[in-house]
């Protein structure tokens, strides 16, 4: 009986199998790319139907779909074009289907320049894509850019960022060929919110660390183009973390006449910033409103408007703060209780409207008129009451608070006050045009730009060390008539500035390709600026020339020169005392830049290697200091100096279908300052026995000594970055981003101390951020039609860890004073160990 029933279950079985597989049917095949290269991983689903499959190394997959059934198999890859095919397959049925993917094509605006004239010249592109995934504590387009060859930035909080040896002022953004103004007070990363730039929005972007075209402005190092989306239909996005959120929606009318964008932002650091050394109430608050409008008048004339809005709020209510510094061997506390408060406040608004018109497909006519406005507050008054103390570790304890206070070595208080007002006006209008004329590629554009700027400072330090108020003259004792100088602040600024003038500028550039095959391309341009303030006028020629050899491999040779003059603004052209240098000259930076890129192939999949190596000669500089992202400039130009450097990058699919990135810099900027010195004074035996005596007290027999090439603030001679991504290989719907950086140091000194004190070094800058994201839900996840969430492109969760090995990363120093004159650093560290979780909805 147990035999019986044992071989009626095998029956019964197979037989429950045969009737099953006559429901079934197969479909397998290979997919391949443009190349005929196979694709692993690929995505291999039928529309309304569970389950799917994915190929193999070799680009094979193998699919069980219903039989009888009309289905659409859907085939998908990050980075390449879905494909659809319809299949109605008979019971048990098997049908091979090889599909052929094409790498996803970007449409971009027809000013745009295609990726295969972009070699020529020393533009790189960044696919956007990467805004949305990079860990990061500012996040939006610069975050990006901070990772490529050439830029250096040591400051997470801020969207700032240094090019080859120039500042934060030295660097031109665009959007949609317009140029973007940033507020002028913003003295730390903590006050200064938002960026200009919409991730949401971006289409394009396009960077550029040096020898850039003369159709850019004039500025000395580098430019950031951003072009915006042309939406085809409607969609939108919004996301949401702890660090704020936003939303994005685009859309088209059914005449494909007007088009829209429409982005709002909301962010508050207030969770970053309470992992600082001083605690206390952090109230930031960053809010923009950004659109895109455009409506085509005719076929051949389109009108558009960019406008944006941004009020940038940041309060702060200090309470106290400990901080450990220096070395094993002398090793010391701060300590500082507060009170007061600070309040600042930052409104801008900026509005641009474009007619463009192309009589025909090769010409082009654009006119712009554009205006921006700021509103800057800063208001503070903190006083702080401090204590210092040397330490004595426990070596043998990672506690911090083994570390015990063993000496007193000071106490006092200081006081800050600032009542700073700026309102600015730059208004502009402006003509461009291009011509394509068989193998010219022709630009030409005029500007007209007026500038109203009132600015109005008051700020002042105050320093009490043990009863004295700083300075404070030597004590001399026994002397019957001490001195009783006058009170005097240990810093004051106090100054009214209103300012009217305008600019007139041009420029005419052709990109002319010599060769019929493109071989070789000469791309060359003039620039002409005139400032009616100062009365100068400054020409600069440009030029780049291309050659793609005629190898086996696919390399083009490029070098780049001109003349990149950057005409004064404002803050460059006020003093320390606030007061305004009108016979004040544009600063001049000429060019050399030799660069290379070789795009080859490793593990079958596609790698580029780009290479620039340079030279800066600097004339005419204006000298400055740097305080966290404060620039403070001297007003004069009175040095000379150089920037010379090499830049390597390596991008690709480290992981196959996603790209990644590593970028290495190696560069050194100097700068000799025309009339600093000091004398040595040493004694009959040649010793020397007072160093560094200025000229008002130097004796006679002093001998001078002038400093000459010294480094410029910006002096970080190697930076290496990181962008790396990669994914689950059997579920790439899970995903790791990480970011790493490495900047050394850079250089400081002691405040109201001549440059050439300027030449201590803080630690290197060191920073890894992570990031691991789920895909909920995508494009061909199969959800039921009463499902709401159907109507979803995509659904992301992201966990984010910031400063993963918890490094302690110096901005910059707080100096305290004792009544000896002996000073203190005491390092601003930014921000620690964060936890970011984010959600990102596509529809």
């Amino acid at each position: 009986m147990n035999i019986f029933r044992f071989y009626l279950f095998i029956f019964l079985f197979i037989s429950s199998l045969s009737v099953f597989s006559q429901n079934k049917a197969f479909i397998f095949g290979k997919i391949t790319d443009e190349e005929n290269k196979p694709i692993h991983l690929a995505n291999i689903t039928a529309k309304d139907q569970p389950g799917g499959a994915i190929t193999d190394k070799i680009g094979d997959y193998r699919f069980e779909i219903p039989a009888n059934t009309k289905l659409t198999i859907v085939i998908s890859f990050v980075g390449y074009e879905s494909d659809e095919i319809s299949v109605n397959l008979s019971p048990g049925e098997e049908k091979r289907i090889n599909i052929s993917l094409k790498e996803v094509s970007t449409d971009l605006p027809p000013v745009e320049i295609r990726d295969k004239e972009i070699r020529n010249t020393s533009l790189s592109r960044v696919n956007p894509k990467t805004i949305s995934v990079i860990p990061s504590v500012s996040g939006g387009v610069e975050s990006v850019i901070k990772t490529l060859p050439g830029v250096s930035s040591s400051n997470e909080l801020s969207s700032q960022y240094s090019v080859r040896g120039g500042n934060f002022d030295e660097n031109l953004v665009y959007v949609n060929g317009i140029e973007i103004y940033r507020p002028f007070l913003v003295r730390s990363g903590q006050q200064e919110g938002l960026s200009f730039i919409n991730s949401s929005m971006v289409s394009s972007i396009l960077f550029s660390a040096g020898g850039f075209d003369a159709k850019y402005g004039d500025k000395m190092s580098s430019v950031l183009d951003i072009q915006y989306r042309k939406p085809l239909e409607f969609g939108g996005s919004f996301g949401i973390s702890f660090l704020g959120g936003e939303a994005f929606i685009e859309g088209i009318t059914k005449n494909r006449k007007f088009s829209y964008l429409l982005g709002v932002r909301q962010k508050s650091n207030q969770s970053v910033l309470s992992g600082l050394d001083t605690k206390g109430d952090y109230q930031p608050s960053f809010t923009d409103v950004q659109t895109l409008l455009r409506y085509d008048l005719s076929t051949k004339t389109e009108l558009s408007f960019l406008g944006h809005y941004a009020r940038n709020v940041y309060k702060f209510v200090p309470s106290d703060r400990e901080t450990d510094f220096g070395t094993f061997q002398d090793a010391h506390r701060v300590k500082i209780y507060f009170d007061g408060q600070e309040k600042d406040k930052f409104e801008t608004f900026f509005g641009a409207l474009s007619l463009n018109h192309m009589p025909n497909k090769d010409l082009k006519l654009t006119l712009t008129a554009s205006a921006f406005k700021t509103y800057e507050r800063e208001n503070f008054d903190i006083q702080g009451q401090y204590w210092i103390g040397r330490l004595e570790a426990d070596f043998g304890s990672l506690d911090d608070e083994a570390a015990k206070v063993i000496q007193s070595e000071g106490v006092g208080t200081y006081l800050n006050h600032a009542r700073n007002k700026l309102n600015a006006s730059v208004y502009n209008i402006e003509h461009k045009g291009t011509l394509l004329k068989s193998d010219h590629f022709i630009l030409w554009g005029v500007k007209y730009q007026h500038e109203i700027i009132d600015d109005n400072v008051s700020e002042w330090d105050l320093i009490d060390s043990a009863g004295y108020s700083l300075p404070n003259p030597a004590y001399d004792p026994g002397n019957p008539n001490p001195l009783h100088p006058s009170f005097k602040l240990f810093y004051s600024l106090k100054t009214d500035n209103d300012i009217s003038s305008n600019r007139y500028t041009a420029f005419i550039q052709d990109a002319w390709s010599i060769k019929s095959n493109n071989n070789l391309t000469l791309t060359a341009g003039l620039r002409a600026n005139y400032w009616d303030f100062n009365r100068e006028l400054i020409v600069s020629p440009r030029a780049t020339v291309s050659f793609k050899p005629n190898w086996k491999k696919d390399i083009v040779l490029r070098f780049s020169t001109g003349f990149y003059y950057q005409p004064v603004f404002f803050r460059e052209m006020r003093d320390m005392e606030g007061v305004i240098n009108e016979d004040i000259k544009a600063q001049k930076s000429i060019h050399f830049v030799l660069g290379s890129d070789w795009n080859f192939y490793i593990w079958s999949r596609p790698f580029k290697f780009t290479t620039e190596i340079y030279y800066k000669y600097l004339d005419d500089l204006i000298p400055y200091e740097v305080d966290n992202v404060r620039i403070r400039y001297y007003a004069k130009n009175n040095s000379h100096g150089y920037a010379a450097g090499i830049d390597m990058k390596i991008n690709g699919e480290f992981v196959k279908g996603i790209d990644s990135w590593a970028s290495l810099s190696i560069m050194k900027t100097m700068e000799d300052i025309e009339d600093d010195f000091y004398y040595n004074y040493y004694n009959i035996e040649g010793e020397l026995i007072v160093p560094g005596i200025t000229f008002d007290n130097a004796p006679v027999d002093s001998t001078k000594v002038e400093p000459g090439y010294i480094p410029r603030p910006t002096d970080q001679r190697v930076n290496f970055s990181l962008f790396f991504q990669d994914y689950l290989p059997n579920n790439p719907t899970w995903k790791m981003h990480l970011s790493l950086f490495f900047g050394s140091s850079l250089t400081f000194g002691p405040p109201n101390s001549p440059k050439y004190k300027h030449t201590l070094r803080m630690p290197a800058y060191r920073r890894v951020d992570i990031g691991f994201s789920k895909q909920l839900k995508g494009e061909n996840t199969v959800l039921s039609p009463k499902n709401p969430f159907r109507y979803l492109k995509s659904v992301w969760i992201t966990a984010e860890i910031f400063n993963l090995f918890q490094i302690s990363n110096t901005i910059s120093y707080f100096w305290i004073t004792g009544v000896n004159g002996g000073q203190y650093a005491v390092p601003n560290y930014l921000t620690p160990r964060q936890l970011n979780v984010k959600l990102i909805v596509k529809f």
